[in-house]
């Protein structure tokens, strides 16, 4: 497996929990009075899991001189 696949496999793994994460934190909402801290943290890893889904996204991506 070349690099580049390795790459995008982790990238489909990362979209995958961080669609996991928009259900975990719909289900926490669902159900006042709610954990106000763990929906924070929830909402923090899925923005850790943005940045390095951008990262891996831009790395696959050749530089394009324009």
């Amino acid at each position: 497996m070349s690099k580049q696949d390795t790459m995008r496999k982790q990238l489909e793994e990362l979209k995958l929990e961080h669609r996991d994460l928009d259900d975990a934190i719909a289900r926490v909402l669902e159900n006042p009075p709610y954990d106000q801290l763990k929906v924070q943290r929830l909402k923090k890893r899925k923005l850790v899991l943005k940045d390095e889904i951008i990262r891996l996204a831009d790395s696959l991506l050749p530089d394009i001189i324009a």
